[in-house]
């Protein structure tokens, strides 16, 4: 013991000697900064009622930004007014300013739920909800699609500083405030739409692709409930709009939050994005897609439901006509009308259905809606179902245009979704 520690402190003396020997070394320079101005721009995207919007900017700089020099002027964001359900496809070229509504500083290209800054090199630009600017999907003939090139521009007005090193004074500049409008530059993150995944199922030499969503804490030994959402015509797939019937709308990424749902049950949701062949033909392949899908993941074969969206419908009937006892129930949202055939097809297993449809629907005249719930009844009790019963299991719900956000009163999925109420009612049925 006595010999090591004579050694080690010999071992010490030499290096100090040596030390003090060696000529003086220059200190190392201070880290080169990274280049000035905005590194990237990359949007961050929410789906709303009527569809998905840009949501926030993340604007990138090369070191962590100070956040006490930051304000809701430090940055305009101006983006296309189109929006695919009343503007012409001309419209995409007019711009209008977003509406600014916080900006922190973040570490990673995500929204702060509190709207605080975190120490990092992004600066998060939020943007108002019910500006009319900002929606990414774009119609391409009878279809639609999300835009490839999203139209919104950013320009940094005033000075942006780096965080001071001993939390004193400004900073050094990183980007200087200048008219120059910047592009996005980054691959957009979809807020809860990124956490669909996305596969086809063939069947006949005929592809149909899908999107589904499983639980956080998906456990294949629990059971859960399915949505199956039927988009309206022109989120069918003709190509090159796949994933398109996730974002156009609220209907699927709805089942994903309890805000919407009203409770916070896991719910698995599937999305088939049929081509538009025709409601026999789309029955059938989605039909099969369904079995396979149930087969392959843990559902409640007593808790499949429906919900659809205009021509949707059509699938829906086609389905509870051809495939009883498939669908549990059916949420059925400015749709076709359903034949007095398929009417008394259904009857003979009676289903909850809730038909919902805008008075000035546009579109779909709120006959259809209104000669359907009034079928349906008739042929439920006509196959032995009491009137009063029949009442309960086929309910009818018709909205004034006061009932909806946005003037589209065909979109009757719209105030539909925005009532919890329903959605709980579908997840409530049982078979």
């Amino acid at each position: 013991m006595i010999v090591r520690r004579l050694a080690g402190t010999a071992l010490v003396v030499a290096a100090l000697a040596g030390a003090l020997a060696a000529p003086a070394r220059a200190a190392a320079p201070p880290a080169r900064p990274g280049p000035p101005g905005i590194q990237s721009v990359t949007p961050i995207t929410q789906v709303y009622t009527y569809g998905q919007k840009v949501a926030a900017v993340a604007v990138e700089y090369s070191a962590p930004v100070n956040p006490w020099e930051l304000d809701l002027d430090t940055f305009t964001v101006s983006d296309s007014i189109y929006n695919f359900r009343y503007n012409p496809i001309e419209d995409l070229a007019r711009r209008a300013d977003r509406t600014v509504t916080r900006v922190y500083t973040n570490d990673s290209i995500a929204l702060n739920p509190y709207g605080r800054s975190t120490p990092g090199r992004y600066v998060i630009v939020e943007l108002a909800a019910d500006d009319p600017g900002g929606n990414t999907v774009i119609a391409e003939g009878r279809y639609v699609k999300v835009n490839p090139a999203q139209p919104t521009l950013v320009v940094q007005n005033e000075d942006v500083y780096a965080r001071p090193g001993n939390g004193v004074g400004r900073g050094r500049v990183l980007s200087d405030g200048s008219p120059a409008a910047h592009p996005l530059s980054g691959e957009s993150v979809d807020l809860l739409a990124d956490d669909f995944a996305h596969e086809s199922f063939v069947q006949g030499g005929t592809v149909l692709p899908y999107a589904y969503h499983l639980p956080e804490d998906y456990d294949p030994s629990r059971e859960y409930p399915l949505v199956v959402i039927l988009p309206g015509h022109g989120m069918g797939f003709n190509g090159a709009n796949a994933g398109v019937q996730v974002v156009a709308d609220i209907p699927a990424t709805a089942w994903l939050q309890p805000e919407w749902t009203g409770t916070d049950e896991d719910v698995i949701v599937l999305a088939p994005q049929n081509q538009r062949v025709g409601a026999a033909a789309e029955s059938a392949l989605m039909v099969a897609l369904v079995k396979s899908f149930m087969a392959r993941f843990s559902v409640a074969a007593d808790r499949v439901y429906a919900s659809t969206v205009s021509y949707g419908s059509t699938l829906a009937w086609q389905t509870l006509a051809t495939e009883p006892g498939l669908f549990t129930a059916v949420l059925l949202t400015g749709g076709f009308r359903v034949s007095a055939a398929q009417a008394a097809q259904i009857a003979a297993e009676p289903t909850p259905i809730w038909i919902t449809h805008g008075t000035n629907d546009h579109l779909l005249p709120v006959a259809f809606a209104r000669e359907s719930a009034v079928l349906l009844r008739d042929a439920y009790v006509a196959a032995g179902v009491d009137p009063t019963e029949a009442a309960e299991l086929i309910r009818y719900t018709e909205y004034g245009n006061e009932a909806f956000s946005e003037p589209d009163y065909h979109a009757a999925y719209g105030p539909t979704y925005e009532d919890a109420s329903i959605l709980r009612w579908l997840l409530a049925q049982e078979g």
